[in-house]
């Protein structure tokens, strides 16, 4: 799930963008000079005195300029008095302090002296103000206000620029435009430029006069926007109201809902008690739209909906990369991911990573001098690994520098899908960036697979459900050397509950044994070598089973070793649905009456012999399900010696599917 502010479509706040604006020759006049500065503030909030991260080398903070790396504070924003202990700041700069890693937001004075917010006395999501009081304020300094400014006259933007300490600059109140979501007041615009950091600050008349709450900018003019003040000052007094258009969508389709996140809470409330009261109605609003989209048109929602049929009839896909199921424009469901690089690790070990949207996506092959069993349970060992992909640098100035551990996450726990597979979700902060790294991980044979998010700390709890979401649509295929599957196995309480029906048995040198509700196969020494580096893999799908759709495997594959191009392989083909596209249709008619290739023949393909029979009820049954089995030896092999090999695996099988 991925939430917008609904006026963020239009306009972009000034706490992370810069702007371009006319200069206009007006000063401000010298008299009124010293009340602006002792009015005005900076919003900071203090930079953690803890860093978890451990690095490939020292920060060379030597980079940043001297104040930014000497300063004990992160500045967020401006904000300005208007009263006895009264203050006035945009709402998105408070937010920034909602499950913050930087710890509470104070404001900072030109002398350096930092005074904590005491109480948030009115809030406005929508007009994006907050208005508060300090513990203990420095002065009985305030702005007074005018509620009835002249058009094209000349304003003062008062702000932190940049963070560099309060800076007055000046342009025109130029124009009036009305609010987006009902034309319910209007923004002021003008042109007097503002940075970074300007949020939250005054806009001021030639009288020094506070006449709006600078807030964004424009997204196609170099025009900024205002709040006017009188909005704030007529705002209810001692409530927080919510009252905002805010979009949703999830990743694996196009569908957005357009609702109002819509509450209200009683002020005043401490700064810990505000975000809290907020926090809550925020969760449940977001967790509200999340399960309103995915209900959101069941007739087409994988895998029971329009255009699930093929991917439910297709022979699984045997990458062992995860990917995701998801809508394409035609509206069919299809599996989806960008595979974009390898890294080797020691030992036989490597990361591959690739994308799916805005999430990282992996597949983990642990080195041989891992212990499995530390790997599962270990989730520092599993982050040192992932980290050593270069894939997380900390940049500091025009450098960038490698993290090379994490450290313990702040929170671990299992998330169980809707298809019984058990997901490790870890959390980890990067306090630096006020940021949180959540990793969904799957532990299969060989590793891990699993998908990556990197969310603000207050969009933490949006992440993470959608994470969640997300695992139900994840397509993952269980590969590994027989040594990793034994392992693997005894780690009952991580398996997904499929494997409470699938018995896998073996003895190298003599025999395997493979049991589920599809089939069983065997073999012997005789058909393919069984060793502890002979390679299992499991093809996982979702597919229908008497009229409901499952996630089981569909496919099973075994080689004599991770380089051989031997192999041996058990199929699942579903009668295709009159509405299926005639190459499935193609397909299941050579499979049912045994027609090239499918018909015990050896053939040469890319310098591999292979030879294919089928198994299951004869096509005078109008089977449902058939079973295409394959033999594959490199090299030119005769006729007789496949169908030996084909004979030997045909009789160690027998399918249990109806």
């Amino acid at each position: 799930m991925r939430r917008m502010r609904g006026a963020a479509l239009a306009l972009l706040m000034l706490c992370g963008l810069g702007m371009q604006a006319t200069a206009h020759a007006a000063s401000m006049e010298p008299t009124l000079l010293p009340n602006v500065q002792a009015s005005t503030f900076e919003v900071v909030a203090h930079k953690p005195t803890h860093d978890p991260l451990t690095y490939a080398r020292k920060l060379p903070m030597e980079l940043l300029p001297f104040q930014q790396r000497t300063d004990k504070y992160y500045s967020i924003g401006t904000a300005f008095a208007i009263g006895h202990n009264r203050y006035v700041t945009a709402g998105h700069v408070l937010m920034v302090g909602l499950d913050s890693l930087w710890g509470p937001l104070a404001l900072r004075d030109a002398s350096g002296k930092v005074y904590p917010i005491d109480k948030i006395l009115k809030f406005s999501l929508r007009k994006d103000f907050v208005m508060f009081s300090l513990k203990n304020p420095p002065s009985e300094a305030s702005l007074p206000v005018n509620i009835h400014p002249q058009l094209n006259k000349v304003v003062y933007a008062v702000g932190n620029a940049l963070g560099t300490g309060i800076v007055i600059r000046d342009g025109l109140y130029t124009s009036d435009t009305p609010e987006q979501q009902a034309g319910s007041w209007k923004w002021m615009r003008f042109s007097a430029a503002a940075s970074p950091g300007n949020s939250g600050g005054p806009l001021l008349d030639t009288h020094g006069k506070v006449v709006g709450v600078v807030l964004m900018k424009s997204a196609n003019e170099n025009l900024n926007y205002a709040l006017p003040i009188g909005e704030v000052l007529n705002a209810p007094d001692d409530k927080a109201v919510i009252d905002e258009r805010v979009s949703y969508q999830f990743d694996v389709f196009d569908t957005t809902l357009h609702n109002i996140f819509k509450g209200t809470f009683a002020l005043p409330l401490s700064q810990s008690g505000f975000f809290k009261a907020y926090d809550k109605l925020q969760r449940a609003y977001s967790k509200n739209q999340l399960a309103k989209l995915l209900a959101h048109d069941p007739a087409k929602m994988f895998p029971n909906g329009e255009g699930s049929n093929e991917l439910l009839h297709e022979v699984p896909s045997m990458s062992n990369f995860p990917s995701v199921v998801a809508r394409d424009n035609n509206g069919q469901w299809d599996l989806s991911a960008k595979r974009q690089r390898k890294v080797t690790l020691s030992d036989n070990g490597y990361i591959e990573v690739g994308s799916f949207r805005n999430n990282l996506l992996m597949h983990l092959r642990k080195p041989d001098s891992l212990s499995a069993t530390k790997l599962y349970h270990d989730p520092k060992t599993l982050m040192d690994l992932i980290l050593r992909t270069g894939y997380m640098k900390r940049r500091v100035g025009n450098d960038r520098v490698k993290i090379t551990s994490m450290g313990e996450p702040v929170r671990d726990f299992v998330h169980e899908d809707k298809w019984h597979r058990r997901w490790q979700i870890r959390i980890w902060p990067m306090p630096y960036a006020n940021t949180n790294v959540v990793l969904m991980t799957l532990p299969v044979p060989d590793g891990y697979v699993g998908m990556m998010q990197f969310a603000k700390a207050s969009q933490t709890y949006d992440y993470l459900i959608n994470a969640e979401a997300l695992s139900d649509f994840m397509y993952v295929t269980y590969d590994g050397m027989l040594k990793q599957w034994k392992t693997f196995l005894t780690q009952r309480d991580l398996l997904p509950d499929a494997f409470k029906h699938i018995h896998i048995d073996f003895d190298y040198g003599k025999r395997f044994d493979y049991r589920s509700k599809q089939l069983q196969l065997s073999w012997t020494p005789k058909l393919q070598k069984i060793d502890p580096e002979s390679m299992l893999t499991l093809g996982f799908s979702f597919f229908k089973d008497h009229g409901k759709v499952v996630w089981d495997v569909a496919d099973v594959w075994a080689a004599p070793n991770p380089y051989d191009r031997d192999a041996i392989n058990v199929a699942r083909v579903a009668q295709p649905t009159a509405d299926m596209e005639d190459s499935f249709k193609s397909t299941w008619h050579k499979v049912e009456h045994r027609r090239h290739p499918y018909d015990g023949v050896a053939r040469n393909d890319d310098d591999i012999m292979k030879i294919t029979s089928v198994a299951g009820p004869v096509a005078e049954a109008d089977p449902q399900v058939l079973y295409p089995v394959y033999y594959h030896s490199e090299g030119a092999q005769p006729q007789p010696k496949m169908a030996a090999k084909l004979k030997l695996l045909m009789s160690g099988l027998k399918i249990r599917d109806r």
